[in-house]
């Protein structure tokens, strides 16, 4: 098996969606006030980044096949949500024993 580790996360996928959309995050900002459960967390990350990357746009079955939008969703499946979730875990905790 090879390593497909990419700056220290799970795959280039979850180092990207990271960086790019949750650095510097607030969560209560958005919404979100809980930082107590991975999974939950995780699961409102997964939505959030649907929303944010789907909003001007609608799967609609009767359509054709967006390529573009087939490409952001086989992208976004890769990333490893309870990784960023428990990153966002533990930094809150770091800041709030300092």
């Amino acid at each position: 098996m090879s390593d497909t580790k990419y700056n220290g996360w799970t795959n280039y996928a979850t180092w990207r969606i990271n960086l790019e959309i949750f650095d510097g995050f607030d969560h209560t900002g958005h919404g979100y006030d809980g930082l107590d459960d991975a999974y939950d967390l995780a699961e409102y990350l997964k939505d959030y980044v649907e929303e944010v990357i789907f909003s001007e746009h609608r799967y609609d079955e009767r359509a054709p096949s967006n390529l573009m939008e087939d490409y952001a969703r086989a992208f976004l499946q890769e990333v490893n949500w309870h990784e960023i979730a428990k990153h966002m875990i533990e930094d809150h905790i770091a800041e709030n024993q300092e």
